[in-house]
């Protein structure tokens, strides 16, 4: 298969080069072999997230690491920022983990208002504030920054899903003075899905040695404690580290500011293209995902001959999710994909609207 062919929302195209390196040979994670590779890749992946602070890596999707935010987090209420399915899932999360969840629900597509989240934490005492930043449901993209200040004004942490945001989205975890960032492997790093990063300030790990019911798999205690000394905590994927390895690589080459750059054209070339055609894009352009849109079928027109007609031109991009499955689709306009991909992607829909 041309790379170049592969636009849903997560999992995104992997580079062959990429792929090649999990064929790589098995060693001892508990070994000088795999140390050297866990150190080259703290110094890695830290310049992704723009941070000093370790990075722990977890052999899981995504959603484990919400749920260690979840479980290592300080006790008390959490309120949800919703505005999707899967900002909807964090909340869940937080629920299954036994906490009580107050949701600050929008529509999907739209953001939330600091200033509104700044009254509602001030009307009652919360532990900690969740928060999507790229809306993978839906295109939004939300401004952490400021809602991430807004909470620790109101003595709160902020605990944010970057799943399908960092490494395509502008995120700076040192300088934005963040508590909790993860993501997963699938979106804008470009890799195979099955491991998940994430990064925890001081506080929010202080705050975690004192929480009791921390659970096992997802102790960021003890991820702390290996990744210091340049272990995994359990058995890591060993085939998804080499892959990770050159991945970095090639991200640092690239550098990631001129990362950042290239997802927001490549953003620009696909809302054009939705304004010409007069499709809506379902995200409130106050805040759109330079990773992925989610883009309102033309009425009339029945998804799956839709995504067939662009099937057949060697193209894949993604139905909508959730209540928006039957009347979006979305394309992954992330990781490795470049202009000249999208615009080959945007050809093919546009080929398969027209014959509709």
């Amino acid at each position: 298969m041309t790379f170049g062919t592969f636009f849903l929302p997560g999992p995104t195209e992997v580079h062959p080069d990429v792929l090649r390196a999990m064929s790589q040979p098995m060693m001892s994670h508990r070994g000088p072999e795999f140390e050297a590779i866990f150190v080259r890749i703290q110094e890695g992946i830290r310049k992704v997230f723009l941070t000093e602070r370790p990075v722990f890596i977890s052999t899981s999707s995504g959603t484990g690491m919400m749920e260690a935010a979840i479980r290592c987090a300080t006790g008390g209420k959490i309120l949800s920022l919703v505005n999707g399915a899967f900002s909807e899932r964090f909340a869940t999360i937080a629920e299954s983990c036994g906490r009580e969840v107050e949701r600050y629900q929008v529509e999907w597509g739209e953001i939330h208002d600091p200033a509104e989240v700044g009254r509602r934490l001030a009307a009652g005492k919360f532990a900690a504030v969740t928060v999507a930043h790229s809306e993978t449901s839906s295109g939004a993209l939300e401004d952490v920054r400021a809602l991430s200040d807004m909470a620790h004004k109101h003595g709160a942490l902020c605990l944010i899903d970057s799943v399908s945001g960092l490494a395509g989205a502008e995120l700076k975890f040192d300088e934005w003075n963040l508590d909790y960032v993860l993501t997963g492997s699938q979106k804008a790093l470009a890799l195979p899905p099955g491991l998940a990063f994430c990064v925890a300030s001081e506080k929010f790990m202080q705050l975690a040695r004192a929480t009791r019911d921390r659970g096992t798999y997802f102790d960021l205690v003890e991820y702390d404690e290996f990744t210091r000394n340049r272990q995994a905590p359990n058995t890591p994927a060993i085939s998804l580290y080499y892959a990770l390895d050159l991945q970095l690589g090639r991200i640092l080459e690239e550098g990631i500011e001129a990362r950042w750059a290239r997802h927001l054209a490549m953003q620009k070339v696909v809302l054009d293209w939705a304004e010409r055609m007069g499709l809506r894009v379902m995200a409130n352009p106050a805040g759109r995902s330079p990773t992925v849109s989610c883009i309102e079928l033309t009425p009339g027109v029945e998804m799956n001959s839709f995504l067939a007609r662009v099937a057949d031109q060697g193209i894949t991009v993604g139905t909508g999710y959730g209540k928006l499955k039957a009347t979006t689709f979305r394309i992954g306009h992330m990781g490795d994909h470049t202009v000249e991909t999208i615009q080959r992607c945007l050809a093919a829909c546009e080929k398969a609207l027209k014959s509709s």
